[in-house]
Protein backbone atom coordinates (compact mmCIF):
# COMPACT_ATOMS: atom_id res chain seq x y z
CA UNK A 1 0.00 0.00 0.00
CA UNK A 2 1.29 3.09 -1.08
CA UNK A 3 0.11 6.72 0.60
CA UNK A 4 -0.03 9.99 -1.09
CA UNK A 5 1.49 11.16 1.94
CA UNK A 6 4.31 8.99 1.93
CA UNK A 7 5.52 9.61 -1.64
CA UNK A 8 5.19 13.36 -0.98
CA UNK A 9 7.82 12.92 1.71
CA UNK A 10 9.54 10.87 -0.50
CA UNK A 11 9.60 13.55 -2.70
CA UNK A 12 10.91 16.21 -0.53
CA UNK A 13 13.73 13.97 0.76
CA UNK A 14 12.70 13.04 4.14
CA UNK A 15 11.66 9.23 2.93
CA UNK A 16 13.27 6.72 0.56
CA UNK A 17 11.46 4.02 -1.61
CA UNK A 18 12.68 0.99 -0.83
CA UNK A 19 11.50 -2.99 -0.95
CA UNK A 20 11.61 -4.67 2.76
CA UNK A 21 13.45 -8.06 3.09
CA UNK A 22 10.82 -10.35 5.00
CA UNK A 23 13.76 -11.24 7.67
CA UNK A 24 14.13 -7.05 7.90
CA UNK A 25 10.16 -7.22 8.75
CA UNK A 26 10.49 -10.24 11.27
CA UNK A 27 13.49 -9.49 12.72
CA UNK A 28 12.04 -5.75 13.56
CA UNK A 29 8.99 -6.97 15.23
CA UNK A 30 11.10 -9.84 16.90
CA UNK A 31 12.71 -6.72 18.51
CA UNK A 32 9.92 -4.76 19.38
CA UNK A 33 8.01 -7.70 21.02
CA UNK A 34 11.12 -8.22 23.03
CA UNK A 35 11.46 -5.25 24.62
CA UNK A 36 7.89 -4.11 24.98
CA UNK A 37 7.44 -7.35 26.93
CA UNK A 38 10.83 -6.69 29.00
CA UNK A 39 9.45 -2.97 29.22
CA UNK A 40 6.37 -4.59 31.56
CA UNK A 41 8.82 -5.72 34.07
CA UNK A 42 8.42 -3.26 37.12
CA UNK A 43 10.97 -4.48 38.68
CA UNK A 44 13.19 -2.72 36.60
CA UNK A 45 13.76 1.25 37.04
CA UNK A 46 11.84 3.42 35.16
CA UNK A 47 14.79 5.03 32.96
CA UNK A 48 15.43 0.93 31.92
CA UNK A 49 11.37 0.38 31.24
CA UNK A 50 11.18 3.62 29.20
CA UNK A 51 13.86 2.85 27.38
CA UNK A 52 13.10 -0.35 26.39
CA UNK A 53 9.16 0.58 25.65
CA UNK A 54 10.39 3.30 23.27
CA UNK A 55 12.80 1.42 21.12
CA UNK A 56 10.40 -1.38 20.90
CA UNK A 57 7.61 1.51 19.59
CA UNK A 58 10.13 2.89 17.58
CA UNK A 59 11.02 -1.12 15.93
CA UNK A 60 7.62 -1.57 15.53
CA UNK A 61 6.81 1.77 13.90
CA UNK A 62 9.65 1.37 11.35
CA UNK A 63 8.92 -2.23 10.26
CA UNK A 64 5.44 -1.04 9.25
CA UNK A 65 7.17 1.86 7.65
CA UNK A 66 9.51 -0.77 5.65
CA UNK A 67 6.80 -2.99 4.92
CA UNK A 68 5.12 -0.42 3.06
CA UNK A 69 8.46 0.03 1.07
CA UNK A 70 9.57 2.86 2.77
CA UNK A 71 12.89 3.97 4.57
CA UNK A 72 13.69 6.86 7.44
CA UNK A 73 16.72 8.28 8.96
CA UNK A 74 14.43 10.18 10.99
CA UNK A 75 13.46 8.46 14.11
CA UNK A 76 10.73 11.26 14.96
CA UNK A 77 9.16 11.01 11.39
CA UNK A 78 8.82 6.80 11.31
CA UNK A 79 6.32 8.13 14.58
CA UNK A 80 4.49 10.66 12.61
CA UNK A 81 3.89 8.55 9.51
CA UNK A 82 1.66 5.75 11.74
CA UNK A 83 -1.69 7.19 10.70
CA UNK A 84 -0.31 6.39 6.62
CA UNK A 85 1.62 3.52 7.60
CA UNK A 86 -0.84 1.74 10.01
CA UNK A 87 -3.63 3.39 9.92
CA UNK A 88 -3.50 4.64 13.99
CA UNK A 89 -5.39 7.62 15.25
CA UNK A 90 -2.96 10.88 15.82
CA UNK A 91 -3.20 10.41 18.98
CA UNK A 92 -0.99 7.40 19.54
CA UNK A 93 2.22 8.78 17.09
CA UNK A 94 1.77 12.10 19.60
CA UNK A 95 2.36 10.14 22.77
CA UNK A 96 5.26 8.68 21.11
CA UNK A 97 6.57 11.79 19.45
CA UNK A 98 6.57 13.29 23.17
CA UNK A 99 8.24 10.14 24.36
CA UNK A 100 10.69 10.60 21.62
CA UNK A 101 11.69 14.34 23.20
CA UNK A 102 11.83 12.98 26.53
CA UNK A 103 14.09 10.62 25.14
CA UNK A 104 16.46 13.14 23.42
CA UNK A 105 16.68 15.36 26.93
CA UNK A 106 17.80 11.97 28.07
CA UNK A 107 20.17 10.85 25.36
CA UNK A 108 21.63 14.12 24.77
CA UNK A 109 21.14 16.32 28.42
CA UNK A 110 20.99 13.76 31.07
CA UNK A 111 17.93 15.24 31.84
CA UNK A 112 15.52 12.10 32.61
CA UNK A 113 11.57 13.19 33.07
CA UNK A 114 9.80 10.21 33.34
CA UNK A 115 6.62 9.45 35.35
CA UNK A 116 4.26 6.25 35.82
CA UNK A 117 1.52 8.42 33.71
CA UNK A 118 3.88 8.57 30.82
CA UNK A 119 5.27 5.45 31.28
CA UNK A 120 1.82 4.12 30.94
CA UNK A 121 0.70 5.95 28.28
CA UNK A 122 3.99 4.91 26.00
CA UNK A 123 3.53 1.22 27.12
CA UNK A 124 -0.16 1.24 25.61
CA UNK A 125 1.21 3.09 22.36
CA UNK A 126 3.80 0.85 21.64
CA UNK A 127 1.59 -2.28 22.20
CA UNK A 128 -1.63 -0.40 19.92
CA UNK A 129 1.14 0.01 16.91
CA UNK A 130 2.31 -3.87 17.39
CA UNK A 131 -1.17 -4.76 17.16
CA UNK A 132 -1.63 -3.04 14.27
CA UNK A 133 1.96 -4.32 12.75
CA UNK A 134 0.66 -7.89 13.08
CA UNK A 135 -1.96 -7.40 10.91
CA UNK A 136 0.23 -6.68 8.27
CA UNK A 137 2.48 -10.02 7.89
CA UNK A 138 5.92 -9.70 6.19
CA UNK A 139 6.36 -8.10 3.06
CA UNK A 140 6.21 -10.06 -0.14
CA UNK A 141 9.77 -11.35 -0.83
CA UNK A 142 11.67 -9.38 -3.21
CA UNK A 143 13.87 -10.53 -6.13
CA UNK A 144 17.77 -9.75 -6.15
CA UNK A 145 17.73 -8.51 -8.93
Amino acid sequence: MTSAELDSLVAIGKLKREPCPAREFEGLVRSGEARLSDAANAALAIESRFDLAYNAAHALALAALRARGYRSDNRYLVFQVLPHTLGLAAATWRVLAKCHERRNLAEYEGVVDVDERLMADLLAAARAVLEAVRTLGPPPEQSDG
